[in-house]
């Protein structure tokens, strides 16, 4: 199967989340990581998502980060997280250690990855990351399934959660791929909650000439309310 090209883009528009909103609520999902590396590639990620709850205000978590391929198929990034309730109030929410190590690479239908991440929020203590990142193509449309659990390290935490990433994205012209994105938070990996949280809308990805852009408005439940969620990721290499 085709690599999808990493290339990477260079303006704010990109997001990540982790802001925890405390021990009782898990992060909403917020952009869907891929499980390619570009060995010897620095690449700075602009990300950002908003959450708009219905009849609320909006809150957003713009991130920048530095990643680096360190060879054919491990990718480590350094990431600082900002949350506030517009981009000009903003505090620093977290410092994120991210990871993806590609595990097969042209030898199946599919490829699949490890994702590794650490979290530090200096209100919300430690939480890490770890779950299984999968893609395929059916004919010229790739698809994307993502499982990833996440343990918050703190008194009173939650046991162990799973949150769930999807997107399926099919070329139109060249360079520029249209679909539709989902994310979801299933509660506990061992007994999923009866309150889920689940949205999904339409999804963009374009391959620029000096980077790449994917952005995503979708439609759902965020903190088991009803909520739209922005999120887009934004990344140039250099």
């Amino acid at each position: 199967m085709k690599r999808p090209a990493l290339a990477c883009s260079f303006r704010l528009v990109a997001a990540l989340p982790w802001a925890l909103a405390g021990a009782a609520v898990a992060d909403p999902g917020y952009y869907l990581i891929t499980p390619y590396s570009e060995p010897g590639q620095w690449t700075l990620d602009l990300r950002y998502w908003s959450v708009t709850p219905q009849g609320g205000n909006t809150v957003v978590w713009p991130e920048a980060g530095v990643r680096y391929g360190v060879n054919s198929v491990w990718t480590t990034e350094l990431l600082a997280s900002f949350e506030g309730p517009h981009p000009d109030d903003l505090s620093l929410n977290g410092w994120n250690w991210q990871n993806e190590i590609l595990l097969t690479s042209g030898q199946s239908p599919f490829d699949l990855a490890l994702h590794l991440q650490a979290i530090h929020s200096p209100d919300d203590g430690n939480l890490l990351q770890w779950g299984a990142l999968w893609q395929t193509e059916l004919g010229l449309t790739r698809v994307n399934f993502n499982a990833i659990f996440e343990r918050q390290y703190q008194d009173g935490a939650k046991p162990v959660q799973l949150k769930i990433q999807w997107q399926a994205l099919h070329p139109v012209v060249p360079g520029l791929r249209l679909g539709v994105q989902g994310f979801g938070e299933l509660g506990p990996w061992d007994h999923w909650s009866s309150h889920q949280s689940h949205r999904a809308g339409p999804s963009v990805d374009w391959g620029l000439p000096w980077g790449e852009l994917q952005a995503s408005y979708l439609f759902g439940k965020v903190y088991g309310g009803r909520a739209d969620m922005l999120t887009a990721h934004l990344s140039v290499p250099f």
